[in-house]
């Protein structure tokens, strides 16, 4: 399997788009905190709650998949990867579960500022070694400097 790499665009336009777009998801996870915890208190299981949010979010993918006329014959190629890729939709499961356990507890702020968190530190990682077909971001310290205030915030929220 050849590996394949992604860019940004060069238009500015674009990358400013794409900005909008990653802080409109980022947004939408904090919504869905809180939604998918309603969710799992109603069912009376974080189990449950997360597989429902996952129907919904299957069923929507669908629907868009027919309106937009995606061409279902590509979805054959994802039978053809190793196994591990499709651990993806595992991880989504846990991280769903995760944040209908933690957001009544934690509260939705801490929540989110914990999990981001953890990504950035696993995105540095992923990005320097270039790891799963990323393409190579060496570590800097204003990279290091930049989880690091991550984190700093997270501590700042957790003492409120």
């Amino acid at each position: 399997m050849s590996r394949q790499t992604y860019s940004l665009p060069a238009k500015p336009m674009q990358q400013t788009l794409l900005f909008l777009m990653a802080v409109a998801a980022g947004a939408m996870l904090a919504i869905q905190a809180g939604l998918n915890s309603g969710l799992g208190r109603a069912v009376k299981s974080p189990v449950y709650g997360a597989f429902l949010s996952f129907v919904a979010g299957g069923v929507a993918l669908l629907a868009y998949c027919l309106v937009t006329r995606v061409p279902m014959g590509n979805i054959r190629r994802g039978f053809d990867l190793p196994w591990y890729y499709w651990m993806g939709g595992v991880l989504g499961a846990f991280y769903v579960f995760a944040i209908i356990v933690l957001a009544p507890r934690l509260g939705v702020a801490l929540t989110i500022g914990l999990t981001v968190a953890g990504q950035m530190v696993f995105s540095l990682l992923i990005d320097h070694y270039g790891l799963m077909g990323i393409p190579v971001h060496p570590t800097n310290w204003l990279r290091v400097l930049g989880i690091l205030l991550i984190i700093g915030g997270v501590v700042i929220l957790r003492t409120n």
